[in-house]
C-alpha cells in the first residue's frame, strides 16, 4: 500500500499497516479533532488524530525505527475519547493521560489484536510497555516522533511555518541509541521556538482556552444528567456532539450555544471570568556538542529564554476575559 503524507511525502508501507489503517479503531480518529474544542471555535483548526497517527508511523519509518515501532506509533493513540485532552480538563486529570489509562481495554475489544496475531504478532508484548519505544515517546524535555509530527503539523497546517522549512528540519535529525535528536544548536533552536509556537500561542490562545473551558463543563454536565456516558466517549467528536445537541437537557444545550467559531475573548489578569492551566510542556533537546551530549539550553542563551519564558507562562496559566459569547 501507497500512503502519502503532506509533511513525509510517499511511502510504500507493510501490510500489517495497512490492515491496522483499515481497522475501525484506527478510522475512528478521523473524527477525533487533535486540538480538543479548538476546531468548535475556529474551523481551520481541522488537524485530526487519524493524520498525526500516520505521521508518527511514517516519522518512524524515515528515521529507520522498526515496523514493530511504527505499529506502536500508528495506534499510540487508538484509545484518545472525543474532544482528546478536553476529557481531562472534564475528570480533572491533570496528567492529562486519561487516555494512556483507558489504552489497554481499547485494544483488548477491538479487531486489533487479531490483526496483529495474523501477522505474526503479539499485541500484549507489543503494546503493554511503551517504553521500549525510544523512538516514538521520550520524557520531557526530550525529542520524540509524537511531539514532533503534532507540532510540525499544527504549525504547518495553521500557516506559521513552512514545508520547506518543516522538512529540512527532518533532514537535521539523527538517531542515536535508538533515540532521536536535532543534529546541532541551529536546528535545536528553531525546533524549541517552533514548540513553543504550538503549546503556548496555539493550546493557550485564548480561544482555544475557552473553547476547552465550555466544552468541558457541557461535557461535565451531560455526564452527570446521564445524557452521555464515559463508553460515549470511544465515539467520534461528531457522533458525541450530535447526542448532545439531541438531549432535551437544559442546562447542556444552554452550555453548548457558547461553543462557536464567533466567539470574542481576551486575556485579562485582573478582570476575568475564568482561569485554566495546562500540563506544564517544556522543551530542551540534548545535542552533540564539542565532543559530549548537552542540553540545547545550556549552549544556547535562545534556548534558555524561550524555556524560561514558556515556564512563566504555562505556570501562570491563562486568565480568560469573555467579550461576546
Amino acid at each position: 500500500m501507497e500512503i502519502n503524507d503532506v509533511i513525509y511525502g510517499q511511502h510504500h508501507i507493510d501490510k500489517v499497516l495497512e490492515e491496522l489503517i483499515k481497522s475501525a479503531p484506527v478510522q475512528r480518529l478521523k473524527g477525533i479533532y487533535q486540538g480538543g474544542a479548538s476546531f468548535l471555535v475556529n474551523r481551520k483548526w481541522d488537524v485530526t488524530r487519524y493524520e498525526h497517527s500516520i505521521g508518527v508511523m511514517l516519522l518512524i519509518k524515515k528515521l529507520g525505527g522498526t515496523i514493530e515501532e511504527q505499529i506502536a506509533g500508528l495506534l499510540h493513540d487508538v484509545s484518545h475519547t472525543a474532544f482528546s485532552h478536553v476529557i481531562d480538563v472534564v475528570f480533572e486529570n491533570e496528567a492529562e493521560d486519561y487516555h494512556e489509562n483507558i489504552f489497554q481495554q481499547v485494544i483488548v475489544h477491538s479487531e486489533i489484536p487479531g490483526i496483529l496475531e495474523k501477522h505474526g504478532y503479539d499485541a500484549e508484548e507489543l503494546l503493554s510497555d511503551d517504553t521500549r519505544w525510544t523512538l516514538l515517546e521520550q520524557p520531557a524535555p526530550e525529542l520524540c516522533a509524537d511531539r514532533t509530527d503534532y507540532t510540525l503539523r499544527d504549525m504547518y497546517r495553521y500557516g506559521h511555518i513552512s514545508l520547506s522549512e518543516a522538512q529540512t528540519f527532518l533532514d537535521h535529525l539523527i538517531v542515536r541509541n535508538g533515540r532521536m535528536f536535532p543534529d546541532g544548536i541551529e536546528a535545536a533552536e528553531w525546533f524549541v521556538r517552533v514548540y513553543y509556537m504550538e503549546v503556548i500561542d496555539f493550546f493557550l490562545n485564548p480561544v482555544n482556552v475557552y473553547g476547552y473551558e465550555y466544552l468541558a463543563q457541557t461535557l461535565k454536565a451531560a455526564l452527570q444528567h446521564n445524557v452521555i456516558s464515559a463508553e460515549d466517549l470511544l465515539k467520534t467528536d461528531q457522533e458525541v456532539l450530535d447526542i448532545l445537541h439531541a438531549s432535551k437537557n437544559k442546562e447542556v444545550l444552554s452550555l453548548l450555544k457558547h461553543i462557536h467559531p464567533r466567539i470574542q475573548v481576551k486575556e485579562d489578569n485582573i478582570q476575568y471570568d475564568f482561569h485554566q492551566k495546562k500540563k506544564m510542556r517544556l522543551i530542551d533537546p540534548s545535542i552533540f556538542h564539542h565532543d559530549e551530549w548537552v542540553k540545547a539550553s545550556a549552549v544556547s542563551e535562545n534556548v534558555r529564554k524561550m524555556g524560561e519564558a514558556a515556564y512563566q507562562k504555562a505556570k501562570k496559566g491563562v486568565y480568560i476575559k469573555v467579550l461576546h459569547h
